[in-house]
């Protein structure tokens, strides 16, 4: 049986990635915020032949994060870990900057996570020489956007941080993937301020994710025109990323952060 855990399920995404693992011989491990979207995703996915439990500990504490994941990990790690609980914040109507305190909320579950996953998932991992972890950037990875900036920022770590461990643990037979995707439809998508170009489904991305993932895929990133967009903004004079971005509407916004 394929033992695949994601977090973050209960959001757009999520959700859509819970769907396409949702067949007999695979035990999902659900993890999500929101209770009663958690059960009804965990319902429907046991309707589609998966064996399936749910988890909302508090990612945020160190102590109840490493003894779930221990948990996880008895007898053996999971074959895929799925690393895609997020939020964002944006600079605000007024333009008048993003609150502090959220900013170290957002970077706490965005990349603080991530890597406490990473670091203790990827020992026991080498250690029995399988397993993929998945981790959840963003094409705002590749330069930042003005009315995101922590978001932009936790997302650049999440990509440093997953191509580092790639490289540490390919030898060891364990596969790290970094996800970066564009605009995906979901509440977080549309209360961030700013056009969304080539806005996808969250069941198309799913179907992508998975692909690379079974493909053992270094990065996911798409969709294609965005993706090219944004690596251009990386390598270009940043004084010219940044009037392109202004040019294509990335001004100061408006919408509340959110988390999913």
């Amino acid at each position: 049986m394929t033992r695949i855990v994601i977090t973050g399920a209960t959001g757009a995404i999520g959700q859509a990635l819970a769907a396409v693992y949702a067949r007999p011989g695979n035990r999902l491990v659900l993890h999500g915020r929101q209770r009663e979207v958690l059960e009804s995703v965990t319902a429907a996915c046991r309707e589609s032949g998966a064996d399936v439990e749910y988890s909302q500990v508090d990612l945020g504490d160190d102590d109840a994060l490493f003894a779930w994941l221990d948990s996880l990990c008895t007898p053996a790690p999971p074959d895929i870990v799925i690393v895609n609980a997020g939020m964002n914040i944006d600079i605000g109507e007024d333009a008048s900057g993003e609150a502090w305190e959220d900013a170290s909320r957002l970077l706490d579950i965005n990349l603080r996570v991530p890597m406490a996953m990473g670091n203790f998932l990827g020992k026991r991992m080498r250690a029995a020489g399988h397993g993929q972890l998945v981790l959840m950037s963003s094409l705002a990875a590749y330069h930042g956007l003005p009315v995101t900036p922590s978001y932009s920022a936790s997302k650049a770590g999440v990509k440093a941080y997953g191509e580092a461990l790639r490289g540490w643990l390919a030898s060891r037979g364990v596969g790290v993937t970094v996800v970066m995707p564009g605009y995906v439809s979901s509440k977080m998508c549309h209360e961030m301020p700013g056009p969304k170009p080539f806005l996808w489904q969250p069941e198309r991305a799913a179907r992508v994710i998975a692909r690379g993932i079974e493909r053992n895929r270094a990065r996911i990133s798409f969709p294609f025109p965005l993706d090219f967009g944004c690596w251009w903004l990386a390598v270009l004079p940043a004084a010219i990323s940044q009037r392109l971005l202004k040019g294509f509407g990335y001004d100061p916004g408006h919408g509340d952060g959110a988390q999913r």
